[in-house]
């Protein structure tokens, strides 16, 4: 079964982000890192990303046939999503565990989420 691990950016992980050296910080990056080979060395890996920051994201919507693109403007958010990974596991068990792996589950909550599977929807 497919589950998506959404990593939040929030005032908590922004604080513990604030109090790392650059060092500790390199070493935040090398365990994401290490983990998603250690996932995709197990075959449970689909895709894993960091998204950039949110003030380049893009708003689209379709209005009367128009397709609508804009960059703002922005409400202050204090969570954002800042990044993901998409695995296959046998169960949600599995799943979670994965999850206490991920570098940010340290200093906040990451999220677990099982995909919608579609594949026995008649259209």
């Amino acid at each position: 079964m497919k589950y998506l691990i959404l990593i939040q950016s929030n005032p908590r992980s922004l604080a513990a982000w604030e109090k790392m050296s650059d060092d500790e910080r390199m070493a935040f990056g090398r365990d994401h890192r290490r983990l998603s080979e250690r996932m995709a060395d197990e075959g449970v890996l689909i895709a894993s990303e960091g998204l950039a920051d949110q003030s380049l994201a893009q708003w689209v919507s379709v209005r009367d046939g128009d397709t609508i693109s804009s960059d703002g403007p922005y409400a202050e958010v204090k969570e954002h999503l800042a990044g993901f990974y998409l695995i296959d596991t046998p169960g949600l068990d599995e799943a979670v565990a994965w999850a206490a792996r991920v570098p940010d589950a340290k200093y906040t909550e990451v999220e677990v989420r099982p995909v919608l599977d579609m594949s026995g929807w008649e259209f």
